[in-house]
């Protein structure tokens, strides 16, 4: 409970510091909104109606004041209006939020696909040559950019084969070549850091003590390298969130989709602040929120972890018992009672 209460501090305390940051930095840009908006000669207001709309948005306040106030708005729910349009901010991300949503959970469950099939062919797989060409793999995606590999799926896809169709696709087809662009970049580190955490359990000890026991190949890789090789994966995974966000943006540009990206992109371009900041603040919220459930994630699929809390909670228990239980309490649950039996077995003849 310890543990939880700690994590949730921290979160609260980063997207406090989060939203001050940016609240700061966007108040800090140059230029007025109000006058970019409504100063233009062709609406033909006159100065006392642009300080009226300034007053309305609340932006004659002073920077303590709306600070304040905005932290009261976001906490109820209430984002405050768009300077460019008037309308309400939480109607425009209620709108553009669900799209962005799918396209992102839809683009993280495909690259970790990707990046589990490179790491373990790169790692397992049949042949010299083919671990070569699947480690070569990931240096590759890195190294290219967002708007190129869409740019390239559409040429390929749509213009040459005629395969996905860019213009009337329905809803399914219409986020195929978003959805492998978005996952491409992301699987690339991904796969390193899983390529990475096999090599370095492979040669732990308890690996070596699961298999004199008996434990098969398969059993092995799956229940006992695999778990404990997701560990960092889980935590590049939460970290690669913001990378998420921001390929979600370049990508919904390119394929001229209607989503966060869009809005990031019109808000920028006519510094409408209120929807640049709450875009930022709930960016904000699902990347900690990420990260908070990868950190509780942690004493669940790490047994020496939870024997670790225990053993610190007790004074009596020395270091060196706590650190040997937590091998054994490891290897007998990850080597099952049929490897063992199979080992037991094996010792009697």
């Amino acid at each position: 409970m310890t543990y939880v209460l700690r994590r949730v501090g921290q979160a609260v305390l980063v997207l406090a510091l989060a939203y001050t940051a940016a609240y700061l930095l966007l108040a800090a840009l140059p230029g007025d909104a109000v006058i970019a908006r409504y100063g233009s000669p062709e609406l033909g207001l006159t100065p006392e109606q642009i300080e009226a709309i300034r007053q309305s948005l609340g932006a004659d306040q002073p920077l303590v004041v709306q600070y304040v106030r905005s932290i009261a708005g976001f906490l109820t729910g209430d984002f405050g209006y768009s300077v460019a349009s008037g309308a309400a901010v939480s109607d425009l991300i209620a709108t553009a939020l669900p799209p962005t949503l799918t396209l992102a959970v839809l683009g993280l469950a495909l690259a970790v696909f990707l990046a589990v099939t490179i790491a373990f062919t790169a790692t397992y797989g049949a042949g010299r040559g083919l671990r070569r060409v699947f480690r070569g793999i990931p240096p590759l995606f890195v190294s290219l950019p967002v708007f190129w590999i869409g740019i390239i799926l559409i040429q390929v896809f749509s213009f040459r084969l005629g395969l996905v169709p860019v213009i009337g696709a329905n809803p399914v087809q219409a986020l195929i070549l978003p959805v492998i662009t978005l996952a491409i970049p992301i699987a690339a580190p991904l796969s390193q850091v899983l390529m990475r955490s096999i090599d370095e359990v492979r040669e732990q000890p308890f690996v070596a003590v699961v298999r004199a026991r008996g434990s098969s190949t398969p059993w092995l890789l799956w229940r006992n390298v695999a778990r404990n090789a997701l560990l960092p994966t889980l935590t590049m995974a939460g970290l690669l969130f913001g990378e998420l966000v921001g390929g979600a943006v370049v990508t919904e540009t390119v394929f001229a989709r209607a989503g966060i990206g869009q809005l990031t992109a019109q808000a920028v371009a006519n510094r409408d602040t209120p929807v640049l900041l709450a875009v930022v603040v709930i960016s904000t919220v699902a990347f900690v929120v990420i990260n908070l459930i990868v950190d509780l994630l942690y004493p669940v699929l790490d047994a020496r972890l939870r024997t670790a809390g225990r053993a610190r909670g007790s004074a009596a228990a020395p270091r060196e018992e706590a650190a040997d239980r937590a091998v054994d309490e490891l290897v007998d649950a990850e080597v099952g009672a049929p490897a063992a039996a199979a080992a037991s077995r094996g010792g009697n003849r």
